[in-house]
């Protein structure tokens, strides 16, 4: 116990290996089988880097993401907008909204004095996933009126770039509350919470443009290319204001 103590790499191995061995033997999945291979890996890299407070932050994203795709699944599935495979993630799903995230923790070890702002770039990546999947999910549940964002004309819910006012309050709301939890356990400063939402409210209308506008005309740019964009602009809008802001 001690080595684990001072080694968070073994205290990571040993913690994801439990964790994911009990989520692949319950009978509610959350993952498919190589979804939680990949998981497993993701989660190595954040204790590894970022210790316990980093992977508070993605398992949140994950547990609260996961609940906000079953909202209104009844009216998704008759409206047939609901995701596929019941809302079980695989490996593109991990890696579409964790890549930028895991990036940004690793770079943590490669530029320590910047560490800082790295953490700011980790947390808002996920802030403006979660913001994404929340709008989204609750608008194509219980949208009243949804629009295109590029023309603000009226189109169906599930529609590639549409938006909605309960979406997007939604959305709003599930970026602050990750970020209000990374600075409750000292990932961020109260400012950080700031660039979060802002950021995040950036670049999820930002790929909202992107799927009203482009999204369909290329066959490489899938959803989870589109997410990879997304949490990039997040992390970046967010990096970009911790630096010259504060």
């Amino acid at each position: 116990m001690p080595i684990l103590l001072k080694s968070p790499w073994l205290a990571a191995l040993l913690l994801n290996t439990v964790l994911v061995a009990i989520a692949f033997l319950l009978p509610k999945k959350l993952l498919t089988p190589m979804g939680y291979l990949h998981a497993w890996v993701l989660g190595v890299l954040v204790w590894g880097t970022l210790q316990w407070q980093g992977y508070s932050v993605v398992m949140f994203y994950f547990l609260v993401g996961s609940s906000v795709t079953k909202i209104g699944m009844a009216q998704k599935e008759a409206a047939g907008i609901a995701e596929g495979r019941g809302g079980l993630r695989g490996p593109e799903n991990v890696w579409g909204s964790a890549l930028v995230g895991t990036l940004c923790a690793i770079a943590t070890l490669i530029w320590p004095n910047l560490t800082p702002l790295f953490a700011l770039g980790y947390v808002a990546s996920f802030s403006t996933k979660l913001s994404d999947t929340t709008a989204s999910e609750v608008g194509k549940a219980y949208g009243q009126r949804t629009f295109l964002i590029t023309t603000l004309q009226p189109v169906p819910r599930g529609t590639e770039g549409a938006v909605s006012l309960e979406g997007t309050l939604a959305g709003a709301a599930a970026s602050a509350i990750i970020a209000a939890l990374a600075w409750a356990i000292g990932m961020i400063t109260p400012w950080g919470v700031l660039w979060c939402i802002v950021a995040a409210f950036i670049a999820t209308n930002f790929e909202s443009v992107i799927g009203a506008t482009v999204q369909e005309k290329f066959t490489w740019l899938t959803n989870e290319v589109v997410n990879i964009i997304n949490t990039l602009i997040g992390a970046g809008v967010a990096i970009a204001l911790g630096f010259w802001l504060i």
